[in-house]
């Protein structure tokens, strides 16, 4: 708490910022009067999952052009017993996938929600239907091709 204002919490990657990421910071937004997000620096990123596709910067200026968050900082760690005590905040905010990895937060009088968020778009889901779609459009491509053409790293080739 700074002042009598209640002051959230909430981080993430946002990469390919989508729907569900927007519902979440809304919901957090609701539930105090400062509202703080960390946005995962893409070092972070790399030590628990597959590099974000939209670089640390322009993930992090996207956070800081929408409506709803007051401050927004870099996240290097996923550990935040370091940020309760520099940001002073009374909740924290994170995915329903987290589920049980920061209840250690409740401990340092944390209230700590489970954002859930259902069925529907993540970054992941949104990758995968991008990388499945370019597979589609690849092999559409190459059934066009007659026999005796062979398209290379260099360019198109006869056999």
């Amino acid at each position: 708490m700074i002042g009598n204002k209640t002051v959230v919490y909430t981080s993430g990657t946002f990469d390919m910022l989508h729907y569900n990421h927007l519902k979440m910071l809304e919901y957090a937004r609701a539930l105090g009067d400062i509202l703080i997000v960390g946005v995962n620096t893409d070092e972070l990123v790399a030590s628990y999952k597959s590099q974000p596709i939209i670089p640390f910067e322009e993930r992090i200026a996207l956070m800081k052009a929408i409506k709803g968050p007051d401050v927004v900082i870099p996240q290097k760690s996923l550990d935040h017993i370091d940020k309760v005590k520099k940001l002073h905040f009374d909740i924290f905010v994170v995915g329903d996938d987290w589920t049980g990895k920061y209840d250690y937060l409740e401990k340092l009088g944390i209230c700590v929600v489970y954002f859930p968020y259902g069925d529907g778009i993540s970054s992941s889901s949104l990758k995968k239907r991008i990388y499945e779609n370019y597979k589609k459009l690849q092999q559409k491509v190459d059934s066009h091709l007659p026999d005796n053409i062979e398209v290379t790293t260099v360019g198109i080739e006869k056999k």
